[in-house]
């Protein structure tokens, strides 16, 4: 800002004192906790049943497993789940939203933090400060700007042509190497074991902010986003899958575009099974015809999810998800898999 504004009682200091601390699913052991639920009623049951069949997706050698991401679980406190997850071979694809990706974990890359705050906040003062708020969550704009300007000077670096969200994060990742602030992001620990991670809407984040900013300078010699080019390679890894199963934190695009792989191979001629495992964790209603995009059931109607092995568990993200992956961690069938190692396949 050119001339500091009048604030309200509380400097931006004082807003951002208390950095959201990321969950490690490996300091505890939640089998017990898993276990008992399953003997219970309502959300634990459905948690429980949830856990029993994310591990039957690990125990089976020829499940290749989608991890989809949409919300903000990642600034809550998950962000370490899902590198774990990753690093732990409990996934071979990720399919996430550009802001989980780009806004909070390449952000964080960065050095930056995530601070908890308060959902009654004066958002006039907050903005007055220059913070952004997710729901009890604060974010400095100033450090999300400083994201945006060094996604365009990433770009700024690569040869002019189409890329998908694919090839630009693996970009990320080999740009992280040498300059992340903080070691072992979720884009990093990808890169390093062959994980990858699409963004189908990737512009609706801080990567669009940066990629206007690159083709502004350079308007008739710059990259470009082809989300084409990506769902063939999604295509092509479920079609290179013996089997597959979703294990889905939120909805909205990135939980369409995985279930939408079982049609875009059907109309190529090829044929493939519907997805054998589904799990979804998600808030959202079903009365409305959403469901951010159906329940697994109404999915198989489209012949994109198998009824045997799903469940939706219908809580918060971050209040179940870390017993999940804990008990997977602790229970140890990822120890028995082999990487897929989908990224060397393009």
């Amino acid at each position: 800002m050119s001339e500091k504004k009048k604030l309200g009682h509380n400097s931006k200091k004082d807003f951002l004192k208390s950095p959201v601390e990321h969950i490690d699913i490996t300091s505890f052991d939640s089998r017990k906790i898993i276990s008992s639920m399953q003997k219970m009623s309502f959300v634990s049951r459905e948690t429980a049943n949830a856990s029993g069949i994310f591990n039957e997706m690990l125990k089976d050698k020829d499940c290749t497993i989608f991890l989809t991401l949409a919300g903000s679980t990642s600034a809550a406190g998950c962000m370490h789940i899902y590198r774990d997850m990753v690093k732990y071979n409990m996934v071979d694809t990720i399919v996430a939203t550009g802001a989980s990706i780009i806004d909070m974990d390449f952000f964080e890359a960065l050095g930056f933090k995530h601070y908890q705050g308060s959902q009654y906040q004066n958002d006039n003062e907050l903005r007055n400060n220059y913070i952004d708020r997710i729901y009890d969550t604060y974010i400095d704009e100033e450090e999300l700007q400083m994201c945006d300007k060094i996604i365009g000077e990433i770009a700024d670096t690569l040869q002019p042509k189409a890329y998908t969200s694919r090839e630009f994060i693996k970009e990320i990742g080999k740009y992280l190497k040498s300059n992340a602030k903080k070691k072992g992001s979720l884009i990093e620990t990808a890169y390093d074991n062959n994980v990858p991670i699409f963004c189908p809407a990737f512009t609706d984040s801080s990567a669009g902010f940066g990629l206007v900013m690159h083709q502004e300078r350079n308007p008739n010699n710059h990259i470009t986003i082809d989300s084409i080019k990506e769902f063939r390679e999604l295509t092509e890894i479920k079609i290179k899958s013996k089997g597959s199963g979703l294990f889905m934190v939120g909805g909205g695009v990135p939980k369409n575009f995985i279930q939408d792989t079982v049609i875009c191979a059907e109309l190529l001629g090829k044929n493939v099974d519907m997805h054998k495992y589904a799990v979804q964790i998600t808030v959202a209603d079903s009365r409305d015809g959403a469901c951010s995009s159906s329940t697994l059931k109404e999915a198989s109607s489209w012949g994109k999810v198998d009824t045997t092995k799903e469940q939706m568990v219908f809580a918060e993200a971050t209040s179940v998800l870390p017993l999940i992956a804990s008990d997977a961690y602790h229970t140890g069938e990822w120890k028995n898999r082999d990487r897929k190692n989908f990224s060397r396949i393009f």
